[in-house]
Formats: C-alpha cells, structure tokens, sequence
C-alpha cells in the first residue's frame, strides 16, 4: 500500500473524523486508487469538491494517486445568479383552487 498526505479545507472537514479535521494527515490507500477513491474512502463525497491541487498542481478526480503525493481538496464554492433580479408586483395576489377547501 501507498500513503499520501491529505488536507481538506473549509466545510469539507465537517465530513471528517474530529482527529482529521483542519489538519494534513496520511492515510494509505490501494495502488490503483485515484484521488475520486480515496477522497469518498475518507467520507467525502466528490460532488462536494471544487478544487484538487496534488503536489502543488491543479488535478482532476481520475488522477492516479502516487505514493507521497500531497493533495489538497478545497470545497466547491456557489457560483452568483448571472440572472438580473426580477422586478416585485405592485401588489401580492394568491390562487386557490377548489381542493384547498378539502385540507
């Protein structure tokens, strides 16, 4: 077995072990593990993620982990509506239909 050093940032270390959180750690993993394998083997889940560097470099999730990589896993941040907003009503109206009488 390999053993990389991890270190997850911001609201991503809510989905670690206390011992872990807001701090690098090693943690083994299996030879022909990539970074998307073993981030999910330490409770994260992918979807969570914005950013990877390994080693100082940005990476991909299918990225082969070597041994001694560093690698650090920053959260997916949201991105601002590109939407203008939508202009309010002068006035509020509701629309209820015959079912409503029923709850």
């Amino acid at each position: 077995m390999a053993t990389a050093t991890f270190r997850f940032h911001g609201e991503l270390n809510a989905f670690l072990a206390r011992p872990r959180r807001e701090r690098a750690f090693a943690h083994a993993f299996a030879a022909d593990a990539t970074l998307k394998h073993a981030i999910e083997a330490l409770g994260v889940p992918h979807t969570e993620i914005g950013r990877l560097c390994v080693n100082g470099a940005p990476s991909a999730l299918d990225r082969p982990l070597g041994d001694g990589d560093r690698v650090d896993i920053h959260p997916q941040r949201a991105q601002p509506s590109a939407a203008p907003a939508l202009p309010q009503p002068d006035r509020w109206r509701f629309v209820a239909d015959a079912h409503l009488g029923g709850l």
